[in-house]
């Protein structure tokens, strides 16, 4: 079954995270198949715009941190190859790895049509760098977004919770790590809107399907007209700080003992350790 399904109907492309077992868990085989649909969807003279969705119980609950998924992420960035010695790191190959992610995200915001997420469930850690490269966020009433790998092990590589957000509310939750229910994300304009989750596709659907009543040139022009504007806020720089500090969150004595605690406590209950005094523990994926 592939990890990503296409689908084009009534002037909308669906691109559908399809590891629903695994809560759509990132892995770069998902990633590259988003990546693909966005680019399928833009060549297409019948889409008018993009509905992105997960199957499943969840939208997607963030990186997927197993050993077999950790080693689809290596990449070369043509050096010669050095056998490491324990605990040394390469900043330029893990920041190759995780750049090559920020670029197939971004596709969406650079995609010129506009591209809807459905969220319910979970948009948690990873997964919120690639939601918020979208345009618009619907959710479902009783979803729950955040990124508690702030906590340890992690920051925004997009990081567009600034630009989205502002100054007060983005400190709120990163520094935190804080998860943020429905309501909160549309109070504080995170989200564009909410809907009962058996309403959500329905009304995602509804709201996407009136884009086909204006020019593609239109939508394409409004669309990177106001992309330009963050663009000309720093955002590229903000987002290879980010990709960085991400690989240093990772590589700190705290993060490798973290990590290191999946083998000897397992990986729930090293989740549940980290966000239990934050009061977001128990069934809640990373």
């Amino acid at each position: 079954m592939p990890a990503v399904l296409y689908e084009e109907r009534d002037s909308l492309a669906f691109i559908t995270l399809n590891r629903p077992e695994k809560l759509n868990t990132l892995t770069d085989e998902l990633i590259q198949g988003i990546a693909d649909g966005v680019d399928a969807a833009a060549a297409s003279p019948e889409v008018s715009a993009i509905v992105l969705r997960g199957a499943g119980r969840a939208f997607t609950a963030g990186y997927d941190l197993t050993p077999a998924a950790g080693a689809s992420w290596r990449r070369s960035y043509g050096a010669r190859p050095v056998e490491p010695r324990a605990g040394a790191w390469d900043p330029v190959r893990d920041h190759a790895m995780m750049g090559a992610n920020v670029r197939r995200f971004m596709k969406l915001w650079e995609c010129p049509k506009p591209v809807v997420a459905q969220v319910h469930g979970y948009a948690l850690g990873g997964g919120t760098d690639l939601v918020l490269c979208a345009d618009l966020i619907f959710m479902a009433e009783d979803a729950i977004i955040g990124y508690p790998p702030s906590r340890v092990f992690g920051t925004p590589t997009t990081m567009l919770w600034i630009y989205r957000l502002g100054l007060e509310h983005a400190k709120q939750f990163l520094l935190s790590g804080d998860q943020i229910d429905a309501p909160t994300a549309l109070r504080i304009g995170l989200v564009s809107k909410v809907f009962p989750a058996d309403r959500l596709a329905e009304e995602t659907e509804r709201y996407a399907r009136r884009f086909a009543n204006i020019p593609a040139n239109q939508l394409a022009l409004n669309k990177l007209l106001i992309n330009q504007a963050y663009e000309n806020m720093g955002l590229r720089t903000t987002q290879l700080l980010g990709t960085l500090f991400d690989g240093m969150t990772r590589h700190t004595e705290e993060a490798l003992r973290w990590q290191e605690s999946f083998a000897t406590d397992g990986f729930r209950e090293t989740i549940r350790r980290r966000d239990a005094p934050f009061g977001d523990y128990g069934e809640r994926p990373r």
